[in-house]
């Protein structure tokens, strides 16, 4: 969520002092908050509740109350944590763990804008722990016991976050499902247009979804451009479809052809013919990178040469 907010003096909501607008979208808006008491006090959290206009509305509700039931039982390190839910003043809210930085599509903007790409070894290894977050997801338990097979449905650049101390963690699952005997609960397509497989236009939403996804992220971190654009979302939809897009070597010659291939596989026609599960693409990363820039000191060290201290 990007859309700036108006600036509001500080007010108490429920058990939290909200301090300051942090974005907005179509269903919520979410803000810096205090917590005011209890197991978190004093804590800088992030405060996502409704928009009010829609509070009434029973399918936003039903949408808003699912991100909640599926973030709380998702507990990993590079995905946001839900602390708490509940409803204050009739408006249902989710309170997560606040990640001071930047969102990766703010990162690749900067990038874009200084025409300054991003190390081969740092993009890999965002991608690769993109990967190992979906992977946790796609075969997490519940409290039962059972396998939530949870799919994002909204992989982009805009949902992964980069923490200032270079910590990464996967958010927004506002537009997951969770699968039954490998179909999905609802027939709508999700996602945001650039990043849909062709599967997913077809309305069929499986974790090979949130693979491909991934693919159009790390070719993103790669080339600083969409593989799959057009004038029109039919024109992006075309080109998904066929998989059009400009071979990375066209773009960036000194990224390795092995690499490549990877990102190749991961657009490949058919599925049997790609990675099987999150977890053995990232694996496949692993060779493509360099462990010592692989940490939070040298992410945090990169964000901060794009952005300096106080930005």
């Amino acid at each position: 969520m990007s859309t700036p907010l108006t600036p509001r003096t500080t007010r108490v909501f429920g058990n939290y002092e909200l301090l300051s607008p942090l974005g907005k979208g179509g269903m919520a808006e979410v803000f810096r908050a205090r917590v005011l008491s209890g197991k978190y006090e004093g804590w800088d959290v992030a405060v996502k509740r409704l928009l009010p206009s829609l509070t009434g509305d029973p399918a936003s509700v039903e949408c808003f109350i699912r991100e909640a039931d599926l973030s709380t039982q998702l507990d990993h390190p590079n995905i946001v944590k839900v602390l708490d839910v509940g409803i204050a003043e009739g408006t249902y809210y989710i309170v997560m763990e606040l990640v001071d930085g930047k969102d990766l599509a703010q990162i690749l903007r900067r990038c874009k804008q200084r025409g300054i790409p991003l190390p081969i070894d740092f993009a890999v290894y965002l991608a690769k722990v993109l990967l190992e977050s979906l992977a946790y997801a796609h075969t997490a338990s519940g409290s039962s016991g059972d396998a939530l097979g949870i799919v994002h449905c909204d992989v982009s650049p805009s949902n992964l976050f980069i923490s200032r101390l270079g910590e990464i963690k996967l958010g927004d699952f506002g537009v997951a499902r969770v699968f039954f005997d490998g179909s999905r609960d609802g027939g709508e397509v999700l996602g945001k247009p650039y990043y849909l497989s062709p599967e997913s236009l077809r309305g069929i939403v499986t974790p090979e979804a949130d693979l491909w996804a991934a693919t159009v992220v790390l070719y993103e971190l790669l080339t600083l451009e969409r593989p799959f654009t057009g004038n029109t979302p039919e024109e992006v939809f075309f080109n998904i479809r066929h998989r059009r897009y400009r071979p990375i070597h066209a773009l960036r010659p000194e990224v390795p052809e092995l690499l490549e291939e990877l990102v190749a596989r991961g657009f490949a026609a058919h599925i049997k013919d790609r990675f099987p599960t999150a977890e053995s693409y990232a694996q496949s990363l692993t060779p493509h990178y360099d462990e010592l820039v692989g940490t939070p000191l040298a992410i945090a060290a990169v964000v901060r040469g794009l952005f300096g201290t106080s930005d």
